[in-house]
């Protein structure tokens, strides 16, 4: 039997952490024996998985709490590319709205509780008659709404976002400010809280920041670049934790550090692997610091190198861009949450038991 109420997890833009804090809540609920579903309404970002159309956090979803995935129920809708003009050149033909409501029967009946993770800023769908707050309202969802970090630009976004949700009538459950740097914790608590408290919005907690969860995988890196591997494809699922270069490598503090990348010029690979073991040596590292190493330009290496690959297993990758273009492609990467970071999804389940209040969700989600 339903005893609660569902939820739908919303942000305030892309990129705040509505991902790391669906998974902490569907984990934190299930440890604590409530039968809860897991469902993205809409989705943007997509595989496809025996012909049909998967999204991709609805794969991680599957993957790391260990349920069957049926695209129908847990992915109903898609919304690709050329999805909305299709749409808005012949609405008739869309089946959307039917989707999501066959997705939440099914979820009602099996779980006691769902919850639907949103898509981009509450906006996104729109077009389509299925903004966030849309979806909210028809799946009779209390909304629990995700926001950067801050005191000024939070307050801001809070107030223009929440207001989508209140025209439609959607009750605001409470607020999880993700991102928060130690430092600021207090401060940005006091006057967050402040504001919430003149709008009767409970502030379910705030997350410290954490970079371990922006650490991207060298997959995701090779992705980016256009990089070929030459060696251990296989162990492209490390994260990197930090980027170093030729010029840089004669720094003794350097290799304090492990998952380091190297990018370095083909001219320079031999030098700069050989101050590595230097370093190393001295610093008598029982394994490499690297976690890969990406060269650029046109050269070969020697054997000695070859060998310190073919000894620490490195992910030895070539890409098309100079140097300085791959590392600014690098930085450019946004890292989410995914199949391939199971570090993460750990870390993601423990800062929400840690940090949020658990006991004021439960007892706002009790239906009558």
């Amino acid at each position: 039997m339903k005893i609660y109420k569902n939820l739908y997890i919303a942000a305030t833009s892309q990129h705040v952490g509505k991902t790391t804090c669906t998974l902490g809540l569907l984990s934190a609920f299930k440890n604590l024996g409530i039968n809860v579903g897991y469902c993205k309404p809409v989705g943007q970002k997509f595989l496809d998985i025996n012909n049909e159309k998967v999204d991709k956090d609805a794969l991680l979803f599957s993957e790391s709490l260990k349920f069957d995935l049926y695209p129908e129920i847990h992915s109903p809708v898609i919304l690709g590319q050329g999805a909305t003009t299709a749409f808005l050149d012949n609405p008739s033909k869309f089946n959307y709205n039917f989707k999501i409501d066959n997705a939440s029967s099914v979820l009602t009946r099996k779980h006691e509780l769902t919850i639907y993770e949103g898509t981009g800023h509450p906006g996104v769908g729109s077009v389509v008659n299925l903004s966030n707050a849309d979806v909210a309202s028809k799946l009779d969802a209390n909304v629990i709404m995700v926001v950067e970090g801050g005191i000024g630009n939070t307050i801001d976004m809070l107030s223009m976002t929440t207001a989508l949700f209140r025209e439609k009538n959607v009750p605001i459950l409470g607020v999880i400010i993700n991102k928060v740097i130690k430092e600021k914790a207090e401060k940005v608590k006091y006057y967050c809280q402040k504001w919430l408290d003149e709008h009767q919005i409970p502030l379910l907690g705030i997350l410290p920041y954490d970079p371990s969860l922006a650490y991207p995988t060298l997959r995701l890196i090779v992705d980016k670049i256009d990089g070929v591997v030459m060696y251990y494809q296989e162990r492209l699922v490390r994260r990197v934790v930090g980027i170093i270069g030729s010029s840089i490598i004669d720094d003794p503090k350097l290799l304090s550090n492990s998952d380091l990348l190297l990018i370095v010029s083909m001219r320079r690979v031999d030098d700069a692997i050989k101050a590595i073991r230097k370093l190393s040596k001295q610093q008598k590292l029982v394994d490499s610091p690297l976690a890969g190493i990406i060269a650029t330009a046109d050269g070969n290496l020697n054997q000695k190198s070859l060998d310190y690959i073919h000894q620490y297993r490195i992910p030895f990758i070539r890409t098309r861009f100079d140097t300085y273009g791959t590392v600014i492609k690098i930085n450019r990467i946004e890292v989410k949450i995914n199949t391939s970071t199971p570090w993460k999804v750990d870390r993601a389940i423990q800062m929400i038991s840690s940090n949020v209040d658990m006991q004021t969700i439960i007892e706002k989600s009790k239906l009558d």
